[in-house]
């Protein structure tokens, strides 16, 4: 009886190892990977890992937050698929401000096939910034997104003339930050080879020469080595990920919509990129807080499309840091794994 008990005792600081280490794949502003789980015999704690914050591009730490809600609904849909049911308190403690989750499990639950699906695209899930094809996304496949999204947080899917005030503004936001020595110089740092091992953009993950799209993309100061054709984005639909306050906790949940809707859209073949750069400009930020006519606060762009068959393959992964890095399991007995 005392070894039955004791296997039991041990499963969920192995269940939340495992989650921590699935979280890993979630994405994050630049691939900076800014969190760090603790894992307890009986509960994970997630936090904010400062050293990594943009301090240039992201000083309020919106894009950090969003980072780490997406690795949060990542550990959770890990929880999910193997078979635990977990409570989550966020923002827990207000005297620290980086302890930004804290995951309990509550017993056993039923797995659904649509968390084993989600579970097997974190693996999988990727950022492609080649243009989409000309194949329009069928309306079933938005709506699955958005509603994923909003199961979360809130989406909204902007209309046509809406997209060419979103290119304008990401056009005006390029213009900005690449006139910012401080940005410049961290886009600089996080894409090329000085980067911190196991994070940042390589080369081969990065447009080989700027695509032509309605919305422009980031620049990210330098050419990467992804070969992109002749395409277009006229097919492609662009959201925004938007909440109804602006605070820390808002930012963390909207992390875990774009999660949701992120893993959801691999599951059903639609490409997903996210537009930060225009978040990150006071003025091209209240261009987006426009269009949502009142509805909240922007906090991310995304563009939607399905991606070009001509194109040879996904690109290559973003790197990972070693679970070292991310994952502290020194508070759990050596026994209990």
């Amino acid at each position: 009886m005392r070894h039955q008990t004791a296997a039991i005792d041990r499963l969920p600081a192995v269940a939340f190892a495992d989650a921590a280490t699935a979280a890993g794949d979630a994405p994050s502003i630049l691939n900076t990977q800014p969190w760090l789980w603790r894992v307890h015999p009986h509960r994970l704690d997630l936090f904010a890992n400062r050293s990594r914050q943009l301090a240039a591009g992201d000083p309020q730490g919106r894009q950090l937050m969003l980072s780490c809600g997406a690795a949060l609904h990542h550990a959770r849909i890990a929880l999910a698929a193997d078979g635990w049911a977990a409570h989550v308190t966020r923002l827990p403690e207000a005297s620290d401000p980086d302890l930004l989750a804290t995951l309990v499990i509550n017993g056993r639950a039923p797995v659904t096939m649509e968390v084993l699906r989600l579970a097997h695209v974190m693996r999988i899930r990727h950022t492609d910034r080649r243009p989409v094809s000309e194949r329009p996304i069928p309306d079933v496949a938005l709506q699955a997104i958005a509603t994923a999204a909003r199961a979360e947080g809130n989406l909204h899917v902007l209309t046509s003339e809406n997209v060419a005030d979103l290119g304008s503004a990401a056009g005006r936001a390029a213009v900005v930050e690449a006139g910012d020595a401080q940005i410049a110089a961290e886009l600089m740092y996080w894409t090329g080879r000085a980067r911190l091992p196991g994070t940042g953009l390589p080369a081969s993950v990065l447009p080989d020469h700027a695509t032509q799209t309605t919305v422009p993309g980031r620049d990210f100061g330098r050419a990467g080595t992804l070969p992109v054709g002749a395409g277009h984005d006229w097919a492609a639909v662009y959201a925004l990920l938007f909440g109804d306050g602006d605070t820390p906790q808002d930012w963390l949940r909207a992390g875990e919509a774009l999660s949701a809707a992120w893993l959801t859209a691999t599951t059903i073949g639609v490409s997903v990129v996210p537009l930060s750069g225009v978040v990150e400009v006071g003025g091209t930020w209240h261009t987006l807080w426009r269009l949502l006519a009142g509805l909240g606060h922007p906090y991310l762009a995304l563009r939607l499309g399905i991606a070009d068959p001509e194109q040879h393959g996904p690109p290559a992964r973003t790197p990972r840091l070693p679970l070292a890095e991310v994952v502290d399991t020194s508070a759990v007995p050596s026994g209990h794994f």
